[in-house]
């Protein structure tokens, strides 16, 4: 199933080269060559990596830049504003940094990565935009977009202030579509209400929609034996109108072959099947969470600076789909950006001031018992 953007053909299922498998710390390179070789003949196009992720770039040049010719395959990448980008001329060096990295003197798409409140603010202050502007006017990137991680309200200032952009990447699924917090629903109709043609990132909530032991899953299952949980998840969001393609960040060939298999013989979610998945979604909001609000009341008290709303997520989506493997990758992928749970002194000054009166060093405590160790293979060396 393709849909032609901008004069191209891109199949609705993208890969995100995320968490792509690794031996001893170091990508597998002959399981990364046959998932690039899977992806590429079934059809699919679309090939979505980062600056930010350990390898990834690296990885592609070898498996996908120097192993098939260019037109048959289409690259995004993404700059990070997280750190080294105060200025215009300082967007450069990270630019240059991937296209070394990847092997290539130009991209299909290029993104800023991440945008919420902080990086919004340091976009305007070092110019970004004009950056991505002369990216895109220089050659150097087919089409300008960006991936984005905050409210609806910031969603509006950004597509209102900044025409420039052509698409954008948004965390949509079926559990995030109604969520008072992250209000898919609600992006995805700003988006459409702008014009902007959508890349979905997260439509199985980092694979927590994707299979696992829950009872949502065996609601799924009883309704459709015959079809991967995950096919469930796909089917919600590629049933969207105006979706470029739908990321997933694939491990293994096996579920290329699976998500191939969803997208090649598509079919949108019957009425039926939507009242499936209302079922599921509400065991999974049953199930037994952590009350945090993300008020954020405690993270100025932490002396170890420990984002502590963005770890609480984590294990209360742990309690919810009990699955080691995705938890443990995200845990780790937080930790790299500063400290974790591990380094909860139980001073308890967190939990003076919580309003929900949480025990949060027992939370940590509790994290670091169920998720360390199923982190440790996910940490960059």
């Amino acid at each position: 199933m393709t849909e032609s953007y901008l004069g191209e053909s891109i199949g609705k299922l993208g890969f995100g080269n995320m968490r792509l498998p690794k031996k001893d710390g170091v990508v597998d390179d002959n399981t990364a060559n046959d998932m690039v070789d899977e992806f590429l003949a079934n059809g699919f196009t679309y090939i979505d990596t980062a600056y930010l992720y350990g390898g990834s770039e690296e990885s592609l040049r070898e498996s996908l830049v120097k192993r098939h010719p260019r037109e048959a395959y289409q690259i995004a990448t993404k700059l990070t504003l997280l750190f080294g980008v105060e200025n215009y001329d300082d967007h450069f060096k990270q630019l240059n940094t991937s296209l070394e990295r990847l092997g290539l003197d130009y991209l299909d798409f290029y993104l800023i990565h991440g945008l919420s409140g902080e990086t919004i603010k340091t976009a305007e202050k070092a110019e970004t935009w004009r950056f991505m502007r002369h990216v895109k006017e220089a050659g150097i990137a087919g089409h300008i977009g960006f991936s984005f991680h905050s409210t609806p309200e910031d969603l509006e200032y950004v597509l209102s202030n900044h025409p420039e952009v052509e698409f954008v990447q948004l965390q949509l699924n079926y559990i995030d579509w109604e969520n008072p917090e992250v209000q898919s629903r609600r992006l995805y109709e700003i988006a459409r209400k702008y014009g902007k043609p959508i890349v979905i990132m997260e439509p199985t909530k980092g694979g927590l929609l994707a299979g696992g032991e829950s009872a949502a899953a065996e609601v799924l299952r009883e309704a459709n034996p015959e079809a991967s949980v995950a096919s469930w998840a796909f089917r919600f969001v590629g049933s969207l109108e105006g979706i470029i393609t739908v990321l997933s960040g694939m491990e293994n060939t096996e579920q290329i072959k699976d998500n191939a298999k969803t997208f090649k013989e598509f079919k949108p979610l019957t009425e039926e099947e939507r009242l499936v998945i209302g079922k599921a979604i509400e065991i999974l909001n049953s199930t037994q969470r952590i009350p945090c609000t993300t008020c954020r009341y405690c993270v100025p008290h932490c002396p170890s600076k420990i984002q502590i709303p963005t770890f609480i997520d984590i294990y209360n989506k742990y309690l919810m789909h009990r699955q080691r493997d995705s938890s443990g990758y995200t845990y780790a992928s937080m930790s790299a950006f500063g400290a974790g749970p591990a380094e909860c002194v139980k001073c308890r000054e967190c939990e003076r001031v919580c309003p929900q009166h949480i025990g949060i060093s027992d939370v940590m405590s509790q994290l670091v018992s169920e998720l360390e160790e199923a982190s440790v293979p996910y940490r960059r060396r």
